[in-house]
């Protein structure tokens, strides 16, 4: 090699070092601006995490647009932020969450082109062999990683019946005193097929179903809760997120046990919110939950 192209060579070594230098120092400004703004957020709802219909540390909001429907969920959780971070940034570990749904009926873990791949399938609240429920392929990607802020998302194009730009990401901040403040997002479009069967649902046998939003008080003092779609988001925004607390309630237990303390956990979590989530009895769902546990440990 010449003096010349030699010169030429380390010049260009030099410039791809220089351009993964700077690409690196930007992400993690990146980072490091998502997790102030985070930790403003959480100042800001401050109030709301301290009085609320929940009795604990939780704001739910939820919206719907023309473009699609979203439930936003903000926790103050007694977990070291390390304790979270370790726990969720591992796809097989979103499995094991992402299965204590009632309406998850298999999770699966594959190798995708550009990232990995969950493989879940949707369905009712009873159990379904798979080709009754809609599979749904979410890609799996950690968007940030620092060692006070993180970020998860699971993106799927098409998702289950009849919905598009299915969308759960899931940030999280390290706080004083062993606390996490985290953020989860619960978000999809429908088409008017989709649109249309949600009527029908709604005005039959999800007439009675209500979410979490007080939208004022009857004369008893008893909370008007909202209902219709945005109450649907709601339910199962909190769905995703009681998965993921009681989850990481019982990551202290012996590997053997923990699968069976969760489903306990989540259960007994829901029961909390009767008028919202109650829809099967304990044996039956800790029945259906345990095979469907043990199906999703092989590809389908």
């Amino acid at each position: 090699m010449s003096k010349t192209a030699r010169a030429v060579s380390q010049l260009s070594c030099l410039a791809a070092l220089a351009l993964a230098s700077c690409l690196g120092t930007a992400l993690a400004q990146q980072s490091s601006d998502a997790a102030q703004r985070l930790r403003t957020q959480r100042s800001a709802l401050d109030a709301q995490l301290q009085h609320n219909a929940f009795k604990s540390p939780l704001v739910l909001v939820s919206t719907e647009t023309p473009q699609g429907l979203r439930g936003d969920m903000y926790a103050l959780m007694d977990f070291p932020f390390a304790t979270i971070s370790s726990a969720l940034q591992d796809p097989q570990q979103w499995c094991e969450v992402l299965i204590l749904h009632l309406n998850t009926k298999y999770c699966h873990v594959v190798d995708g082109a550009q990232a990995s791949l969950l493989n879940v399938n949707i369905g009712s609240k009873t159990p379904q062999t798979l080709s009754q429920s809609s599979r749904v392929a979410l890609a799996y990607t950690v968007s940030a990683t620092q060692t006070d802020y993180f970020e998860v998302q699971l993106n799927a194009p098409d998702g289950p019946m009849g919905t598009s730009d299915y969308h759960i990401a899931l940030e999280a901040v390290a706080l004083p005193a062993n606390q996490t403040f985290l953020h989860l997002t619960y978000a999809y479009s429908a088409n008017l097929a989709a649109r249309m069967a949600m009527q029908v649902y709604l005005g039959t046998v999800g007439s009675d179903k209500v979410g979490f939003t007080v939208l004022g008080e009857l004369p008893d003092g008893q909370p008007i809760w909202i209902d219709g779609v945005r109450a649907v988001v709601e339910r199962n925004t909190m769905r995703y997120y009681l998965a993921i607390n009681s989850y990481l309630a019982t990551s202290q237990q012996p590997p053997a046990q923990r699968f069976e303390a969760s489903l306990q956990n989540w259960f007994s979590a829901s029961e909390r919110f009767p008028q919202q989530l109650h829809e099967v009895e304990r044996p039956a769902y800790l029945e259906m939950k345990r095979a469907e546990h043990l199906r999703q440990q092989t590809a389908q």
